[in-house]
């Protein structure tokens, strides 16, 4: 099983950026697709990107599209979501998820992922 650790996260103003990080260990990491979920108050936890070990294959919510990028590293066991043009309804606590690869459009969107970080809030400003 891979342990998952996320940092970046902190208090922005609407329109400004933030990277957010997820150091893995563990396990073999190139085994896992990584992905980034998001829960603000009140609200289920949602997906929001997803990204394969290799190709790479890359899924977005549609909510995110066009501001927030995923990216790997694999030699540094690492996951990154860098975040432009924040909402205030950006504001959420972001976990970092390990979970199987996939094909197919959308479909990290659809499968489990089992192994969580303990989340990072980010708090965006209006």
């Amino acid at each position: 099983q891979v342990q998952l650790v996320e940092s970046g996260g902190g208090l922005v103003q609407a329109g400004g950026s933030l990277r957010l990080s997820c150091a893995a260990s563990g396990s073999t990491f190139t085994n896992y697709a990584m992905g980034w979920f998001r829960q603000a108050p009140g609200k289920e936890r949602e997906f929001v990107a997803a990204i394969s070990s290799s190709d790479p294959k890359i899924d977005y919510a549609d909510f995110v599209k066009g501001r927030f990028s995923i990216s790997r590293d694999n030699v540094k066991k690492m996951v990154y979501l860098q975040m432009n043009s924040l909402k205030s309804e950006d504001t959420a606590v972001y976990y970092c998820a390990a979970g199987p690869q996939c094909s197919g459009d959308d479909c990290y969107k659809r499968i489990i992922f089992a192994s969580w970080g303990q989340g990072t809030q980010v708090t965006v400003s209006s």
